[in-house]
């Protein structure tokens, strides 16, 4: 039985992420040289052909892809063992982000049990839309992130699915109104799917309400408007309204998770762990304290 190496298995990775080698060598500090000989030396050992050059870049082969997944899988393991076995006390500060639609799935008793763990790492907790957090994953600014995504980004993984549903104020009547009032969030995926699938049914339709998550929750719950949100995430004081046809339907998201590849990794990855299993554990429902 061969066994892989872990560093050619990050390159990979990193190849795959950063759409090519010279970047993946910048973000792994090491040679484009480097990088391509750890690529070079999976391909020999699985005897597969795993990228390929386009014009002048790479993309990796359907084995390639393959591969990846799988790495991901075996690098978050592998750092999660390399911290909990070594006693690392990297303390610190561990930047998380979510939509404000998902800050209470999960997310407080994972960083609760998190922190009872590790005393020494000061977790700061940012609520932005799903767009804005990729973007931050990027930039270096934030370290974990779940999103809300009808496809998941390179790199992550889907945690949950669950359908988009119309909401309103409890026994609310703004859903039977023409123009149908919609309360949307700036920069906001369900937004954007919801003026869509109405737009593309010729459905009557008009913006009453443009503005962050806490103003459209008033405008929601005085019956105002109508707005989306995941089956399984809805807060007390809404409802989900029952249509029966009356309103197009609307698609379905996956509940994603990202973990950045820079200093900070191994403790996002044990973090990242803890929820990976609050989800299988509880889904969509809200886990008891």
């Amino acid at each position: 039985m061969r066994n892989l190496d872990t560093a050619a298995l990050r390159a990979l990775v990193a190849v795959a992420e950063m759409g090519g080698v010279t970047r993946a060598a910048a973000q792994l500090n090491l040679t484009q040289s480097a990088v391509s000989l750890q690529v070079k030396r999976l391909e020999e050992t699985l005897d597969q052909c795993l990228i390929e050059r386009v014009g002048r870049g790479v993309a990796l082969t359907l084995q390639g892809e393959q591969l990846v997944g799988y790495a991901r899988r075996l690098l978050a393991l592998n750092d999660e063992i390399v911290v909990r076995m070594s006693g690392a006390t990297a303390g610190g500060e561990l930047r998380v982000g979510a939509p404000c639609d998902l800050i209470h799935l999960h997310l407080p008793q994972v960083i609760r049990a998190f922190g009872e763990r590790r005393p020494d790492v000061r977790i700061v907790l940012e609520s932005h839309v799903s767009g804005a957090l990729h973007e931050r994953l990027r930039a270096g600014t934030i370290d974990l992130i779940l999103t809300t995504d009808l496809e998941p980004a390179p790199g992550a993984e889907t945690l949950a699915e669950a359908p988009l549903v119309w909401i309103g104020a409890p026994g609310g009547n703004a859903w039977r109104r023409r123009p149908l009032p919609l309360a949307t969030v700036v920069g906001c995926a369900f937004s954007r799917a919801a003026v869509e699938r109405l737009g593309a049914s010729g459905f009557d339709w008009e913006i009453a309400m443009e503005a962050s998550k806490v103003s459209v929750d008033g405008a929601v719950a005085a019956d105002m408007a109508v707005y989306m949100m995941l089956e399984g995430t809805i807060p007390p004081g809404f409802e989900v309204i029952d249509h029966r046809g009356a309103l197009p339907d609307l698609p379905g998201f996956g509940i994603n998770m990202a973990a950045t590849q820079g200093p900070r990794r191994r403790l996002a990855a044990l973090l990242a762990a803890d929820m990976r299993l609050a989800y299988a554990a509880h889904g969509m429902r809200i886990a008891a304290e």
